[in-house]
This record gives structure tokens, sequence and C-alpha cells, in this order.
């Protein structure tokens, strides 16, 4: 069978613990190479990979199909869009790009050369989230009138990343954390009117936006996103109400920090959550008011690169498209608008 030859342009944390261990797995790949400008952490984990020290060694192999652009937010447009001329295909680290003319840039190159071209939205294969679109798209609570979702943290240090903190294109948490639950958002109720939004910088020393409140308008429902650095006591990360009942759940996926640890995602029961992290559900049935948890579902990065391989193999549909991206980046521009008119913005 062809494999996909892949490189990947950084090995920071992103590449150690949400890439590679995917590609190396999939039968679909062959992890080629890594960019390291300096080191060569890279070949503790994977010995026999090539180490390029340059973006230009990595676009002159002729021999790259895929590469993976998961360097910082700023630099994605530029890098990518190098990617594609170089007649390569790209999956794109969130956030997409800088602004929505960069993206919509980048996904007409990828159409005119024929490529493929997605945006590792990878949180859409989390436990959590998988397990709130089934209690949704099953209708269980019935027509949605409101829905909340948060991503939080207690994190008073500032990131050692100084591309993170210091203000920029890509930089504060709109950018870093906004592409999860915006894109959540769009997967489960589509792309809404209007956008309304509260940007603040919480920490002390901060520089950068640390803390977002956006409110998405529909015609029937409302949507409100959040997230923030100063949060102890989480409070439930998906809240949804319907005419029929609502279901509260937790931002519970272990995915990440069994990455972090090492742990190989072919491991059995990889994804399964904490027994104690199902999510409740109080809605009715039949005319019956019932009460009760709701089993998670099974979480798994290696569902996104899996449908990348198929993509690229088969031509069918990236699984995140880059039309998809740029709608996220649509709604993180009028959030930014928002936050500085003091106004809702209509799409």
């Amino acid at each position: 069978m062809t494999r996909i030859r892949t490189a990947i342009l950084s090995f920071g944390m992103s590449g150690r613990v949400f890439h590679a261990p995917f590609i190396a797995l999939d039968p679909q790949f062959e992890l080629v190479g890594i960019w390291e400008r300096t080191s060569s952490a890279s070949l503790e984990f994977y010995p026999k990979i090539h180490i390029y020290r340059s973006l230009e060694e990595v676009l002159e192999d002729a021999t790259i199909d895929l590469v993976i652009v998961n360097t910082p937010t700023y630099t994605h447009y530029d890098f990518c869009k190098k990617v594609l001329l170089a007649g390569k295909h790209a999956v794109v680290e969130k956030a997409f790009t800088n602004t929505v003319a960069e993206a919509q840039e980048l996904d007409q190159i990828a159409q005119e050369k024929g490529l493929k071209l997605s945006v590792f939205q990878n949180r859409r294969w989390d436990s959590d989230f998988k397990t709130v679109k089934q209690v949704i798209d099953q209708g269980l609570l019935g027509q949605i009138v409101e829905a909340e979702i948060h991503f939080d943290r207690f994190k008073e240090e500032l990131s050692p990343k100084l591309h993170k903190e210091i203000p920029g294109p890509g930089a504060g948490v709109l950018y870093d954390l906004g592409p999860h639950l915006i894109d959540q958002a769009l997967v489960l109720f589509g792309v809404p009117e209007g956008v309304f939004a509260d940007l603040r910088i919480t920490r002390k020393g901060s520089q950068v936006d640390d803390y977002f409140e956006i409110l998405l308008y529909y015609p029937q429902l409302r949507v409100r996103l959040k997230s923030g650095y100063q949060v102890r006591e989480p409070f439930p990360s998906y809240v949804i109400h319907g005419n029929l009942g609502s279901f509260h759940k937790s931002r519970a996926d272990v995915q990440e920090v069994d990455l972090v640890a090492n742990q190989k995602p072919n491991r059995a029961n990889w994804g399964t959550e904490p027994m104690e992290e199902q999510g409740l559900l109080h809605t009715e049935k039949a005319g019956v008011c019932i009460r009760e948890k709701i089993p998670t579902l099974t979480g798994n990065y290696a569902d996104y690169y899996a449908a990348v391989g198929q993509a690229i193999l088969q031509d069918k549909p990236m699984p995140v498209s880059s039309k998809e991206g740029i709608q996220v980046m649509k709604i993180i521009a009028a959030a930014a608008d928002s936050h500085k008119t003091k106004s809702v913005i209509f799409l």
C-alpha cells in the first residue's frame, strides 16, 4: 500500500504529544522527518526518522507528501502557504491563521493546486464532546434553547513560550483556546447570525487576553463560550438545555494527560474516561421524567488522522476542511470586533 510520507514542523508539545504518536502508528502514514533547528530530541522517540534543520530542507524533499504545520500561530499562514506552493498536502494547527483573508487565501491555493488542507481541531474527538454531541443528536433534550461550553484553567503564571504572552498576531486565549470552543459550537449548532464578545486580562503581569466570553446568536438558541485562567473550581464544561431537559458534562478526556506521560495511543482502553466523570441527563422520555448518568463515549484522536489518510489516499473530504477553518476565523474576527465596539457583530 502507498503510504503518505509525512514531515512535522516542530517537536515541542504539539509535535510530541498530538501528532507524531498517531502518525507513527497509522499504517497509512510514514513519519519521515521532523524539523528541529538545533536539537535532535525526536530521535529518542523515533530513531529512524530524518532531522530537518530548516523549512527549506523540508520543502525541497520531493518525497514528502504531507506536512504538519504545528509551529506558533503567527507562522501558520506563511509556512502553510510555502508548503502548498511546494505541492504538498498540509495539516495546520489551530488557530488556522491570524486573519480571515489569510485563511481564505490558503484555501484558494489548495483548491487551485488540487491539494488537501485541514485544520487540526482535535477536540472534536474528545470523549466528553463526542458524548455531548450524541445526546443532542439523539434528541434526548428536545429542541435546544441554550448551551454553554467552557474551557477553563487555573494558571496564574505566564507561559514560558514568549509568543503566547507578547501582544501580536495570534496571541491570547481567544486564538489559543477559542478555536476549540468555536469549532465545537459550529459542529453542534452551525453558523450563528451574530456574535458578542468580552475579552479581559485577569492575570498579574499578563499583556494578552486570558479570559473571554462569547455569545453566539441563533434564531431560537443562544450559545455562550467561556474560557479563563483564574478558575480553580470549574463549572461543568458543557451545560445544554432543551425544551425536554438538560445535560451537564465535565471536560474529562484523558488523552492529553496520557500522551504527555508518553502513553501509546494503541493501548487497551485508550481514551476511556473515569466512571465518575459521566454526564448527568435530566430529561423526559415518553412522558416520564428521568435523571440519570450517561455512559461516556471513548475519545480517540487517531480517528482524525485515519480520516486524513483516507482523504489523501482515497480522495475523500478532509475531517476538518479549510472552509470549516475559515468559519472559525470569521467568528474570532467578529469576537475581536465586538469587544472593540461593544456591540453585536452580525455575520
